[in-house]
C-alpha cells in the first residue's frame, strides 16, 4: 500500500470535506443530465421497448425531439414492404387531447391535456411494447378503454375503473401502467381503433413515425442503408439504437438545456477546486511536520510532491465513489416520486474525467505549501 492512500485511509475525516466537495460537484452535474435523458425516455418509452428494429421518419428529422407526430406520407408505408427482409410495418400515431375527470363527490373536476398514443393490441404487433403485460393487452381491446401510468394517476383525477372525457367523449381507465412516467404532459394509451373512434390520428394523407420489423433482425443496420438509398427523399430510416442516441443528443442540445449543462460544469469546476484544493491545503499543513521529517530523512521535494498529487488522485477516486452513492439516492428518490432519470455512458465518463482532472488541480494548487516542511522547524 502507497504512504498516500495510507495516509487517507488512517486521516480520512481531515479529506472528508474534499470528497464530499467532489461529489456533490459530479451530482450536480448528474442529476441535471439524469432528469433531461430520462424526459427524453419517457417520450419514447413505446419505442424504445417495442418490437421495432426500425423506426421510419421524415427526411428532415434528425430526430422525434420537436418533430411533427404525423409528418410522413402514408404512400410510404406500402414502398417498405418492397424490401424481401421487412416482415412488418405499423404507423405510431399520436395526438394531444383535452381531459376532463369524473369527480368523486365533493372534488373539482380536473381538466389539463394529455398527450395520446395509440397501441395495436394484437399479440406480438410491432408497437405492442414488450413490457405491457397481458392484462393490459387485453384491457386495450375494448373500446374506449384507455390506461395510464401511475404516477399520472393523481394529476389526472381518476384511478382504475374510472370514466373521464377524452376530446370530449366518455373513456374508460381499464389499466395501470408502470415505469411510463412523463414529467411534462401526462400520456395515455389506447388502442388505433379507439384513437380513430375519439376522432383522433393521422389525417390528411399523413401518418406517424413507421415502426419496421425485420424477418433477421441482425440485418437492421444493412436494411437501413438499403431503404435509404432508395428513398428517393420521402423519409428516412434509422435503427433503434440509433435514433435513441439521436434523441438524447437533439435534447442536450438545445440552447436552453446546453446553458443549463454547461453553467454546471463551470460551477462544478470551480466549487469542486475551490473547496478541494483548500481542503488539501489544510490537510497538508497539519501534517507539515511528517513531511518535515521526510525531508530529514532525505527524501526530495520531487518525491514529496508526488505524494501528494497521488493523495489527491485517492482523493478524486474517493469522490468519485460518493458521487456514485449520492447518484444513485437521488436516482431511487425520482423513481419514488415518478421522476425518469437516465445517465447515459458519455456523461458519466465526462463526470468522471471532470472530477480527476479537479482533484489533480487541486493537489497541484497545494504543492505550494510543501516548501514549509523544513527539518529545521523538527527542533522548534
Amino acid at each position: 500500500m502507497s504512504l498516500a492512500l495510507a495516509t487517507l485511509l488512517f486521516e480520512w475525516k481531515r479529506y472528508s470535506a474534499a470528497m464530499v466537495a467532489l461529489a456533490f460537484s459530479g451530482l450536480l452535474i448528474l442529476a441535471q443530465v439524469g432528469m433531461f435523458t430520462g424526459i427524453v425516455q419517457a417520450a419514447t418509452a413505446t419505442i424504445d421497448r417495442s418490437r421495432a428494429d426500425i423506426m421510419v421518419l421524415a427526411p428532415k428529422n434528425e430526430s422525434m425531439i420537436n418533430a411533427g407526430p404525423d409528418s410522413l406520407p402514408e404512400r410510404v408505408e406500402p414502398l417498405l414492404y418492397l424490401n424481401p427482409q421487412v416482415a412488418e410495418v405499423e404507423s405510431l400515431d399520436g395526438d394531444g387531447a383535452r381531459w376532463v375527470n369524473t369527480p368523486a363527490p365533493g372534488k373539482k373536476a380536473v381538466t389539463t391535456y394529455v398527450n395520446t398514443f395509440d397501441v395495436d393490441p394484437r399479440p406480438g404487433s410491432v408497437t405492442l411494447p414488450t413490457d405491457f403485460p397481458e392484462s393490459i393487452r387485453l384491457a386495450l381491446m375494448e373500446p374506449y378503454a384507455v390506461v395510464i401510468d401511475k404516477t399520472a394517476l393523481p394529476r389526472l383525477g381518476t384511478s382504475l375503473g374510472a370514466t373521464a372525457s377524452l376530446s370530449g367523449k366518455t373513456v374508460h381507465v381499464r389499466g395501470v401502467l408502470e415505469n411510463y412516467p412523463n414529467v411534462d404532459q401526462p400520456s395515455v394509451y389506447m388502442s388505433r381503433d379507439t384513437m380513430h373512434l375519439l376522432g383522433m390520428g393521422a389525417k390528411g394523407g399523413k401518418t406517424g413515425p413507421l415502426m419496421v420489423r425485420l424477418r433477421d433482425p441482425t440485418q437492421a443496420r444493412q436494411v437501413v442503408e438499403q431503404l435509404n438509398k432508395v428513398s428517393g427523399g420521402l423519409y428516412r430510416a434509422w435503427t433503434r439504437e440509433d435514433l435513441s442516441k439521436a434523441n438524447e443528443s437533439a435534447l442536450m442540445g438545445e440552447q436552453i438545456i446546453g446553458i443549463f449543462l454547461g453553467f454546471s460544469l463551470f460551477l462544478g469546476l470551480l466549487i469542486g477546486v475551490g473547496i478541494t484544493s483548500q481542503t488539501l491545503r489544510g490537510a497538508i499543513l497539519a501534517s507539515i511536520k511528517e513531511f518535515a521529517s521526510l525531508r530529514a530523512l532525505g527524501v526530495s521535494m520531487g518525491s514529496l510532491s508526488r505524494i501528494v498529487l497521488e493523495l489527491a488522485l485517492w482523493v478524486g477516486v474517493a469522490g468519485l465513489l460518493a458521487t456514485a452513492l449520492f447518484t444513485f439516492g437521488v436516482y431511487m428518490l425520482g423513481q419514488s416520486l415518478g421522476m425518469p432519470m437516465g445517465f447515459p455512458m458519455p456523461w458519466i465518463i465526462t463526470v468522471t474525467v471532470l472530477l480527476l482532472v479537479i482533484s489533480v488541480l487541486s493537489g497541484l494548487f497545494s504543492l505550494g505549501v510543501l516548501k514549509r516542511s523544513q527539518p529545521a522547524d523538527l527542533l522548534r
